[in-house]
């Protein structure tokens, strides 16, 4: 099940965002909880942050972000991440697939996201559930901690 994130699950994103395993691949460095409040709010009052569940355990969680104007068709998917001690049972695809039927119901004909080269376990992830690799974008993602960039594999899903 997937479901728009509230005030009372700050907890759970801060602690996922900041996980060792998940934070390198997503898009704010690690920071204190103080921090990282203004952004939740920010997410929180855009109303695009989710989180996916499974008996009423809360499992992972993404940002779904609708464009606007010409390009209100297109959502683009972010802050994609699976709690990293449920890694590898299949939630991951399965929120996805969670993930596909909202774009639907927002009458979305795309949604895009990238993710780094190196992200391997993620690409096939995305492939698996029926995104196409579109193009490398070039050094795109600043790591500030480790001082270097990173490119991103910039892949789409197609509704029919």
């Amino acid at each position: 099940m997937i479901r728009p994130v509230q005030q009372s699950d700050f907890k759970f994103i801060y602690d996922l965002y900041m996980h060792p395993q998940v934070n390198p691949y997503l898009l704010y460095e690690d920071m204190d909880e103080d921090s990282f409040v203004p952004i939740f709010s920010e997410l929180l009052n855009a109303g695009v942050l989710y989180i996916f569940s499974e008996d009423e355990r809360d499992i992972g969680m993404f940002k779904l972000i609708r464009l606007k104007h010409r390009t209100a068709h297109i959502a683009y998917l972010g802050g994609v991440a699976i709690d990293p001690t449920m890694a590898g049972q299949g939630y991951a695809y399965a929120m996805f697939s969670e993930i596909l039927a909202l774009g639907q119901s927002m009458q979305l004909t795309r949604i895009e996201l990238s993710t780094s080269v190196e992200n391997v376990r993620a690409i096939r992830l995305y492939e698996k559930s029926g995104f196409v690799r579109e193009g490398i974008l070039r050094r795109y993602t600043y790591l500030q901690s480790e001082n270097r960039y990173l490119d991103e594999v910039l892949l789409s899903y197609l509704y029919e």
